[in-house]
């Protein structure tokens, strides 16, 4: 297994994004498929293990816990805190809340270990920013979780290169964690640059664009109803035929390249900066083992260059969260 640095860990150069074993993309899996999931991406060298509490409202890394605790010292733990679920009404409905109050973050990062069944999280991200929040406030509560043995090392997520630097200078951030593929460039404006300048490492999720570079056809109109691509402007009428156009000529540089759309997206990646580590999340053990052989791609220049004029910010249409989601995600915008 090839391996990127992430702070003080090496890692595998693909880890593994776990929110798709709990929610996402329709009905989720049964526990005994995601156990396998699981299990053959350790088996097969992964050692980057992503989730949140947020994923499932605690399912996710609930499953984790159960299923990989005897496992522990294997592999880099990554969980998240900052957007958890809250029973707003008092219904027992759970709805999604960002909050970065650094009481609030020590509840949930009490409550993480204890579903992860864990002593410590080796990488723990503040998910979104809580704009009533200074992030040198939120940070700081991290910090003090370092020094308890609690968590190992802090990263951020979806946030600006101007947040980074601010929260690095309260304390060193491992990773910054945010949307990155052909289809999604908005790292491009200046968080890749920046964590390059700390030697933060860059950490992309959903890197085959939602399963828009992952070769199978899409079908928009048949996503489950509570698939979060419903929601997303560019799986949406106008904005997804315009996108599917691009998708033809995107196959026939996979067959020219010889590998699958899925490598070919995660080739593209591993090739922009050593610093960057995707970890594209699946529910199923053979897409896993397609995603993981996009180690042994190498793209030639002429091929890196037909990509990026195939398929970039200019030529996908529409934004990449709905109105909402874009006020959410600080980082910067097109």
């Amino acid at each position: 297994m090839q391996t990127r640095q992430l702070g003080p860990f090496s890692v595998s150069a693909i880890g593994l994004g776990c929110m798709n074993l709990s929610q996402g993309y329709g009905p989720p899996i049964t526990d005994k498929q995601g156990e396998s999931v699981l299990l053959t991406a350790l088996d097969a060298g992964v050692t980057l293990f992503d989730t949140a509490s947020l994923y499932g409202f605690g399912a996710n890394e609930t499953l984790i816990g159960r299923v990989l605790k005897t496992h522990r010292q294997r592999f880099t733990l990554a969980s998240k805190c900052g957007m958890t679920g809250v029973d707003v009404k008092g219904d027992g409905k759970l709805v999604r809340v960002i909050d970065g109050r650094p009481d609030t973050l020590r509840r949930t990062c009490e409550a993480s270990l204890r579903r992860l069944q864990t002593d410590v999280i080796d990488l723990y991200y503040i998910h979104r920013l809580d704009k009533t929040v200074p992030i040198e406030d939120s940070v700081g509560a991290l910090s003090d979780l370092v020094r308890k043995g609690y968590i190992r090392t802090i990263g951020l997520s979806e946030m600006s290169a101007t947040t980074l630097r601010r929260a690095h200078a309260v304390h060193p951030i491992a990773a910054m964690q945010t949307e990155y593929s052909l289809w999604t460039r908005n790292p491009e404006i200046a968080v890749l640059q920046a964590c390059k300048e700390l030697g933060v490492a860059f950490v992309a999720f959903s890197p085959v664009g939602r399963g828009f570079l992952a070769g199978e056809p899409l079908q928009p109109e048949s996503f489950e109803a509570n698939d979060l691509r419903r929601s997303m402007p560019r799986f949406e009428g106008s904005n997804w035929e315009a996108n599917a156009r691009l998708l033809p000529a995107y196959r026939r540089l996979a067959n020219e390249v010889g590998c699958s759309p899925a490598q070919l997206a995660l080739a593209w990646l591993l090739q922009r900066a050593e610093h960057i580590i995707p970890i594209p999340g699946t529910t199923r053990v053979d897409h896993l083992q397609d995603n993981l052989g996009a180690l042994d791609v190498t793209l030639s220049a002429d091929v890196l260059v037909k990509l990026d004029a195939l398929i970039n910010q200019h030529t996908v249409a529409g934004s990449r969260y709905n109105a909402q989601g874009n006020l959410d995600a600080q980082t910067e915008q097109f």
